[in-house]
């Protein structure tokens, strides 16, 4: 559990910082976050007080500044090492952001020495509310989807186990009863995150077609589809302004992502049709209604499986500000994957069987954009294992 150790340590070692600080850890619903807090928070020997707002009805600023308060209290009893308050599912607080920013500047002109952290489950709303309103206060921490290595590290998983079942830690003890697994998988995160994260917090005027949008994303997972032929699959649809925007929304939960065509160019990458990637591979195959050793023997299936995993590795790196991710396709050439880090371009073809000798597409990109590298996973290429197992960053330094 590489990646979450090292988000807990840059946690720990801020808590034994004298100075107050205010610490944001965002990412999607079951990936630790709670956990990792508590963890972390209690083991700094600090007094601590931990609030959530993760309840039926939105709570609203008044709970902050209560709970607030009660922990400026206990920053006076600790002296000059303070208090740490901890506020759980803050982007259920409507204006949360304001508020934080106004206690915040009363405890600086107070020299209150309080250590705020504050949790979000939904990344793209907590980010909004933090450049709204307290730009140059805060740090952040992203806590993506768990890797492969954090999940054989964690519950002994092969390769196979983790293209199926994909990285929720909290569902892994479900694998053995496939039907409760992917009722959990569906119920507990993808209904939860939909209702709580996304329709409760954005203005969405059709609920049902968000939902068939999330199906049809995880269904074309890997795959291009302009959202031209989607309207052509969904009733009452609306127009492609709209799809756009509720896929969007998905992305900003930590559930699906359109990757853009890379073309070298914003405007002509901003009017591509987007290729759909799951962020986690449970999300496509709890839909399918197999079981692992069923999905294993459709080669077709279990293709856009490894490739989604692949996929979503690189998503979820992406989403921590680590690299950019896009795909490219010019006549018949294709790159599954283009990462870019910088100036610098790697292209990454998956493959999920035996390879061809010739890597065209590849070849052809690098030409066009002068790639620094391209990567081949699967085939004859780096095992799929051993890619999944390395962060992404080995892989595009």
């Amino acid at each position: 559990m590489a990646y979450q150790r090292s988000q807990a340590a840059i946690l720990a070692a801020r808590l034994r910082e004298p100075r107050r600080f205010l610490q944001v850890v965002a990412g999607p619903r079951q990936v630790g976050k709670t956990t990792l807090v508590r963890q972390v928070v209690g083991g700094a020997g600090l007094p601590a007080r931990f609030a959530s707002a993760d309840e039926p009805t939105l709570r609203g600023a008044d709970w902050i500044a209560q709970q607030w308060e009660a922990a400026r209290l206990a920053a006076k009893d600790g002296g000059r090492r303070g208090a740490v308050l901890v506020l759980d599912e803050i982007q259920k607080i409507p204006g949360w952001s304001e508020t934080v920013k106004r206690l915040w500047d009363e405890d600086a002109a107070a020299r209150v020495r309080l250590k705020v952290v504050v949790l979000g489950s939904a990344p793209l709303l907590i980010a909004r509310g933090l450049t709204e309103s307290l730009a140059g206060r805060f740090e952040i921490l992203h806590l993506p989807h768990w890797s492969f290595a954090e999940m054989r590290e964690a519950f002994d998983w092969a390769l196979d186990e983790f293209v199926f079942y994909g990285g929720y830690p909290g569902a892994a003890p479900l694998i053995r009863e496939p039907r409760r697994w992917a009722r959990y998988i569906m119920d507990s995160l993808v209904e939860t995150s939909i209702s709580r994260d996304v329709l409760l917090l954005s203005r969405v005027d059709k609920p049902a077609l968000l939902r068939r949008v999330f199906e049809l994303a995880c269904r074309y997972s890997g795959q291009v589809l302009s959202y031209t032929k989607m309207l052509g699959q969904l009733q009452d649809a609306g127009n492609v302004t709209t799809l756009a925007h509720y896929v969007d929304l998905l992305a900003g939960a930590g559930m699906v992502r359109a990757l853009p065509k890379y073309a070298g160019d914003v405007a002509r990458q901003r009017g591509s049709s987007p290729k759909f990637q799951v962020m986690n591979t449970a999300l496509l195959s709890a839909q399918t209604g197999l079981t692992l050793k069923q999905a294993r023997a459709d080669a077709t299936l279990w293709g856009r499986l490894t490739e989604s995993a692949v996929g979503a590795h690189l998503a979820n790196a992406a989403a921590t500000g680590e690299c950019a991710l896009y795909y490219w396709r010019e006549r018949h050439h294709e790159v599954d994957f283009v990462v870019e880090r910088g100036r610098r371009l790697t292209a990454i073809e998956v493959k999920s069987g035996p390879a061809p000798r010739a890597h065209t597409g590849s070849a052809a990109f690098a030409q066009a954009f002068k790639a620094r590298r391209t990567l081949l996973v699967g085939g004859d290429g780096i095992g799929v294992g051993e890619f999944l197992g390395r962060p992404v960053s080995h892989w595009i330094a």
